[in-house]
């Protein structure tokens, strides 16, 4: 039994502190994954810590047919749904970034190209904030998060050829946008 599952036993069991530990293992590649497909960091913090209490609630009927944080990845998409439709339009991840504190860290190794690097990062979240739901998710899943396709198709509840032809359209369009928007600047 690995330590994930041990986790889940002794809180299946009362021990609310191994949830506790589950949280602080998974909290932060769920907000970060979750904030590329809601886009606004509140929401983003509403919606991580609702998929948690939904995991916490629901935790018996894991079955571990698939990883822990597919399932809880499933939750938290499935959640974030919930919280579109009840809400106005989604602002943009640019938004998201500065409303959140954060920065994008800035590697450049020559001092004269961090502007036009912080231009480029703009440009992408952008194009890929302006996807439609269903093809933003999958593009972040897969490009941002690194997820296979069959962790996609497991967290989506769509089958892998789906996940395929999804973000293959998803690549193209943003590859449409991203030539849209650096064809304006010439």
């Amino acid at each position: 039994m690995n330590d994930i599952d041990q986790l889940i036993q002794a809180t299946l069991h009362g021990d609310t502190s191994a949830f506790g530990r589950l949280v602080k293992k998974y909290q932060d590649r769920l907000y970060n994954t979750m904030l590329h497909v809601v886009g606004d960091a509140d929401e983003c913090l509403d919606v991580v810590q609702e998929a948690f209490v939904q995991a916490y609630l629901n935790l018996a009927s894991f079955e571990g047919h698939s990883a822990f944080y597919t399932w809880l990845y499933r939750i938290a998409f499935n959640v974030a749904a919930t919280h579109r439709r009840k809400k106005k339009p989604v602002q943009s991840v640019d938004a998201a970034y500065e409303g959140s504190g954060r920065e994008i860290p800035d590697h450049a190794a020559n001092p004269e190209f961090p502007l036009e690097q912080e231009e480029r990062c703009r440009r992408v979240r952008e194009a890929i904030a302006s996807l439609s739901e269903e093809h933003r998710a999958i593009l972040v899943l897969r490009e941002i998060d690194g997820c296979c396709y069959e962790t996609i198709a497991e967290i989506l509840n769509i089958p892998v050829g789906t996940v395929r032809s999804r973000l293959h359209r998803a690549r193209l369009m943003l590859r449409d946008k991203l030539k849209q928007t650096y064809a304006d600047l010439l």
